[in-house]
This record gives structure tokens, sequence and C-alpha cells, in this order.
């Protein structure tokens, strides 16, 4: 017994399948977009965007929070790259949230990453009613190893050139000769070893010595500090002993003055006598001129006056 297949039955049961299937995945998709509201925002970039693409992820410290709407140069700047992103709404987007460019793992796709936004700042709004926020961005961990690369480069360029100008020929020629002085001053050193090692003792032993002297001399040093103070000592005896032949040197003085005052009459009576001697003396000496025999025969008789007789 054949069976026998109704094509007309088959074919309106796979139409009516797929128009329930169409149905249904409309209906899912209006029913997911009814669920989620989106915002815009946008963002300037100072940097290449390479490798993000329309539909690319945003992100918010990881998760998904919505997607890249429009990628696009700046008007006002052609340097600048100017984002725009559908964000769901109730993701906390503040005024001091930043966007920077990432790329997800090996695969080398880019994705926006937000992140920042502290709990007492505001909510981002735009500056006029109808102008869409705008969210500052930072440069990216490429862009920053980029400027740094560029920056050592720059640096060991700079060093580069400094040491080739600074290791000229005359440079390179007086280093040359300063190392083969290095090699012959070494050389003369190892044949010298011996004696170096002889000076060396040497040098130990008079370092020895000296550590001896020095405690000898520290004895000399309190021996003559010793001595230092018994001249102290001394100087001060001489000292007392100098006030006291002042003070009797004072009271000798006063003593003089005494004796000098008690014997002053008597003295000028010995002066008075020593004068008349010597007028007595004077006449004598001119007597014995005039008549010399008068030493002998003493002096000649005087002749009497007028009115005088001699005596028989």
């Amino acid at each position: 017994m054949d069976d026998k297949v109704n094509y007309t039955l088959v074919g309106a049961f796979m139409l009516l399948l797929g128009a329930a299937l169409v149905v249904g995945v409309l209906w899912l998709a209006a029913g997911a977009s009814g669920a989620k509201h989106y915002g815009t925002y946008q963002s300037i970039m100072r940097e290449s965007v390479a490798g993000l693409n329309v539909d690319a992820p945003v992100k918010y410290l990881g998760v998904d929070v919505g997607k890249v709407k429009e990628i696009a140069i700046d008007p006002a700047d052609s340097s600048q790259v100017r984002l725009r992103f559908l964000i769901e709404q109730g993701t906390p987007i503040k005024t001091d949230t930043e966007a920077v460019l990432k790329t997800q793992g090996l695969t080398g796709i880019a994705y926006v990453e937000l992140s920042g936004g502290t709990a007492g700042s505001p909510p981002l709004r735009g500056a006029n009613a109808g102008d869409i926020p705008n969210i500052p961005s930072k440069p990216s961990l490429s862009t920053r190893l980029e400027s740094v690369l560029s920056t050592v480069l720059a640096s060991v360029d700079r060093m580069s050139t400094n040491l080739n100008a600074t290791f000229d020929a005359d440079t390179r020629a007086a280093l040359k000769q300063m190392l083969a002085d290095t090699a012959t001053l070494t050389r003369t050193l190892a044949a010298q070893q011996a004696a170096l090692s002889s000076g060396i003792a040497d040098a130990a032993r008079t370092a020895n010595n000296t550590a001896r002297a020095s405690e000898h001399l520290a004895r000399a040093v309190d021996r003559v500090a010793a001595a230092a103070d018994s001249v102290d000592r001394m100087a001060e005896k001489v000292n007392a002993a100098s006030d006291r032949v002042g003070s009797s040197v004072e009271a000798a003085a006063g003593g003089f003055q005494q004796i000098s005052t008690d014997a002053a009459p008597a003295l000028a009576s010995l002066l008075s006598e020593m004068n008349q001697l010597a007028v007595s003396l004077q006449r004598l000496s001119e007597q014995t001129e005039r008549n010399p025999n008068s030493l002998l025969v003493g002096a000649p008789a005087r002749k009497p006056g007028p009115g005088e007789r001699t005596r028989p």
C-alpha cells in the first residue's frame, strides 16, 4: 500500500511555522529593546582609533553598558576624533568620568572603557538643553607607552650625539694612551711587588712604634701638665711674696722719710761746719803759696800796729 503525501498541507505548515518563528523573533527583539533605554554621549579622542568600529562595546569598569554609535573626524579640529555612544540609562556617568580606548586581549579588537566617577560628583549633563554630554578622555596605554618611548629614544639619541661629540679622535687617542700608561704602571707595580711588601711591613712596624711612642708621649704630657701645675703654684707663692716685699718696701720708705725728717737739723749743722773748714783750708792754701816756710816755722809774726807795743 502506497502512502500518499499531501504536499499542499506540508507547504502550508512550513509557511505557518516560518511565520511564527519570524513573529517570535520580532516579538523578542521588540521586548528586549523596550526593556532598555539608552542615552547619547560623546567623547573627543586625541589619538588614533585604529581597530575601533561602529557597534564596538562601551564598558564601565569592564561591564557592557552600551555601544559605539558613530566615529567621525571632529569638525572643529581635524587632529581629533569624535565618538558618539549609546549608553544604558542608569549608568553612573559623572562629571569626572573618563573614557579611554583599550584593546581586548590578543585579538586587537578595540573598545571604549569608562572609569572614574566619585560618589559625590554630579551626573554629567550637556552644557545646554539638547546638547550631547561630553565625556572627557585620557590617552590610552599604547599612546602613553609611545610617548614614553619617544621621550626615551630622544634622550638616547641626544646621549649618543653627545658621546660622539665627546669621544672624538683626540679623546680616543688620549684614552688609548691612558690605558697604555695604566698597563705599564700595573706591570711596574707587579715587578716591584717584593719592595712594596717590604715597604708595607716597614710601614706596619712604624705604625706600631708610633703607637708605643704615643703612649710614652701621653705619659710625658701628663708629667708636663703636673709640672705646669707646680709652676702655677710656685707663681702664686712668688706673687704672694712679692706682695709682702712690696709692703716691706713701702714701710721702709716711710721709715727712711721719718729718719730724713729727724736728721735734717744735724745735717745742716754738719754742712755749716764743713763749710767753715773748707774756708780755713782755703786760707791755709793761700798762705802756703805765699810763704811755704810757714808749714815748718809757722806763720810770721804780725807787725804791731799803731799804738801797739811789742811783747817781751
